[in-house]
């Protein structure tokens, strides 16, 4: 156990210390939800009209409607940078060295991706912090209420992010895929709208929402932040995990995946 436990805070504390280096991508990922929060939702606000839906009790501005998608989309572009980070460490050799390593290579990846899931939470409760400090505020319990629900969706999306890194070839072709993947899955949800409201433009559209995880992730947080239980959201956002995760060990089996191909 010793070894295990050494081994899980040596590549969770890695990922940690790669990102406190690295100060840009901290405030990247607060100015992009910020972005949307107090300039966007200003110019929505008018445009579109929200009904009273759980888990809200009254009429709600459009900014506490979009806060939990925010969060949410900082989870997934923060899931996408660590793969980035993955397909790095494999170009420069640091991963096959990692997955050599004498221990399972689930533990290996799971360790890897508890760290960026951890990072992922932090940039969550810094953003509610300064939304709170602008008015856009939810139950004080929620705050607390919603961090299992931040764990779940940071892991399935980190979890995406190493299913997508393993069959990535080069660093060149990572941006053209993060774009494939993080604005279907962002802008195809209920991050930014109610799924009524995408049903009354097409009802197509409306299935593609709702059979996004992502959608059932951003729900999840909602809920948990409002302080319900939402047992659909917690279902699919949990088999959307492991199913990333089964996909990822595929992908870095050397017996099958891309870490044999490239070996």
């Amino acid at each position: 156990m010793t070894r295990w436990s050494v081994a899980f805070g040596a590549i969770a504390s890695r990922e940690v210390l790669r990102f406190v280096h690295q100060r840009e991508r901290f405030l990247a990922a607060l100015v992009r939800p910020l972005v949307w929060l107090l300039v966007f939702a200003a110019g929505f606000r008018a445009a579109l009209g929200l009904a009273i839906t759980p888990p809200y009790q009254t009429y709600i501005p459009y900014e506490t409607y979009i806060l939990p998608g925010l969060c949410g989309m900082i989870l997934l572009f923060n899931g996408m940078q660590s793969s980035l980070s993955l397909v790095y460490d494999r170009e420069t050799g640091s991963m096959r060295l990692l997955l050599t390593a004498p221990l399972p290579r689930g533990f290996l990846l799971f360790a890897k991706l508890c760290g960026a899931t951890f990072i992922g939470i932090l940039q969550v409760y810094a953003f509610l912090g300064i939304a709170a400090a602008f008015g856009v505020d939810a139950p004080a319990w929620g705050y607390l209420a919603v961090l299992p629900a931040l764990v779940l969706a940071g892991l399935m999306l980190g979890a995406l992010g190493l299913a997508l890194s393993s069959f990535i070839k080069q660093l060149e072709n990572f941006a053209g895929v993060m774009n494939f993947v993080i604005f279907p899955m962002f802008f195809l949800s209920s991050a930014l709208y109610p799924l009524w409201k995408m049903a009354e433009s097409s009802r197509l559209l409306h299935d593609i929402c709702l059979a996004n995880p992502f959608t059932h992730a951003v729900e999840l947080i909602r809920f948990a932040l409002y302080l319900q239980w939402n047992g659909w959201a917690l279902l699919w956002t949990g088999l959307a995990t492991v199913a990333f995760m089964a996909l990822a060990l595929w992908g870095y089996d050397p017996a099958r995946g891309l870490v044999r191909r490239k070996g």
